[in-house]
């Protein structure tokens, strides 16, 4: 079994955990991480990667737990990220397929991060066919529980290798791929938007 962190649009990697091993346990007990999935994704655009932060309010303080993070609104980040992922995959075959699905998360707007994180990942997973079968954790996990522990080892900057040794990226076509060459492991958006019904399979 698997411990997930929480994570905004999440990498392929994190997806990958529920395709193939079913079972995963997100941990809500644990304190807020700057600079993770937990509140960003990267996306493939004309000009190359691109991260997309959701902002949270007190960021700057230390031990937030994360059930306990609230998203600001204080920019337009919503309609800034829309217009990202817009610009980025409009062109790809699946963009005008699942973007109705998904607009909620963009014009709607949720207090909380970890609940959003939670309706953004039963949204892919119902548009993927991937049974919902994540279980949430009800105290804080320690490392020693017998779990691969990927809280932090699915990570922006983690080395993959080591953290997650059986994840191979899988191949497929991407929108700028002539421009910039392919791209391992960004948000589960890519994937889909790119290879639609296949993206299980690739998983």
């Amino acid at each position: 079994m698997f411990l997930l962190s929480t994570a905004y649009f999440a990498p392929i990697q994190y997806y990958s955990k529920l395709v193939r091993y079913g079972q995963v346990v997100v941990e809500r007990h644990e304190n807020f991480c700057k600079q993770t999935y937990r509140n960003r994704c990267t996306i493939y655009t004309a000009n190359g990667l691109l991260d997309l932060v959701v902002p949270v309010a007190k960021a700057g303080e230390l031990k937030i737990p994360i059930t306990d993070v609230e998203i600001s609104y204080d920019t337009l980040w919503q309609k800034l990220h829309f217009k990202a992922i817009e610009s980025a995959y409009r062109r790809s075959p699946f963009y005008e397929y699942y973007i109705d699905d998904l607009t909620v998360f963009f014009n709607v707007r949720h207090r909380f991060l970890y609940e959003f994180n939670m309706q953004i990942m039963r949204t892919v997973c119902s548009l993927m066919k991937i049974p919902f079968s994540v279980q949430e954790s009800t105290e804080y996990i320690k490392s020693d529980k017998g779990m691969i522990d990927l809280r932090n080892g699915i990570h922006p900057k983690a080395n993959r290798r080591q953290t997650d040794a059986d994840f191979v990226p899988p191949k497929y076509m991407q929108v700028f791929a002539d421009k910039w060459g392919f791209k391992p492991n960004l948000s589960i958006l890519d994937l889909l938007f790119n290879t639609g019904p296949e993206a299980k399979e690739l998983l």
